[in-house]
């Protein structure tokens, strides 16, 4: 009896350490390679969280909009010509943005989109277009402002003055966290905004 108690005494010294250290390591081996599809985000992250610096745009009818009044709200952006024509990426996105804020079903009234238009030499096609898009805020500004506006928005693909077609997606708090480029799913974008509307306790 006491030689069976002694070999437990050794038997748990000799595996005390590494049971220990199994406890303190595995949920650090399950973190980094273990990657749930059930939580993959179909958008691409901007990390940190960007704070976005406010700017003085301007709405269609000419009046001063900052960028701050867009707090409160998810709202996703799209930076593009008023000829926002058929050949482009441009009509696409608008569809896109409009489409996925309608499926959030109950909590559409949480999300917003914003059509920031980088070139009004189309406006007269642009305002017979905008008919299609009654909840779509559309805004432009000075090349001043939308330079200023536009550098904060800029990631590894390029600025959105530069042509890079995607949609950025800014936090109640006007923090930009994530864009898609122009190819990217709708369904995708869809799923991204239900997970960020149920466990967000802003906007």
């Amino acid at each position: 009896m006491a030689k069976d108690s002694k070999l437990g005494v050794i038997f748990s010294d000799k595996f005390q350490i590494p049971l220990l250290l199994l406890v303190f390591i595995a949920p650090i081996v399950v973190a980094l390679f273990w990657k749930p599809t059930s939580f993959m985000n179909f958008g691409e992250l901007v990390t940190p969280p960007r704070p976005i610096a406010d700017v003085t745009l301007r709405s269609l009818a000419g009046e001063p909009v900052k960028f701050s009044d867009l707090k409160s709200k998810w709202t996703m952006i799209y930076f593009g010509p008023a000829a926002c024509n058929k050949d482009g990426p441009c009509p696409s996105n608008l569809y896109k943005m409009r489409q996925v804020r309608l499926a959030q079903g109950k909590d559409a009234n949480r999300v917003q989109y914003v059509f920031i238009v980088t070139d009004t030499k189309g406006l007269g096609n642009l305002r017979a277009m905008l008919s299609d898009y009654p909840t779509m805020r559309v805004l432009t500004g000075t090349p001043e402002a939308l330079k200023a506006l536009s550098d904060q928005f800029a990631l590894k693909q390029s600025t959105p003055l530069g042509g890079s077609g995607r949609i950025y997606m800014v936090d109640p708090l006007c923090n930009l966290m994530m864009s898609y480029a122009d190819d990217t799913d709708a369904t995708g974008m869809r799923k991204d905004l239900a997970r960020l509307l149920k466990v967000s306790h802003v906007g």
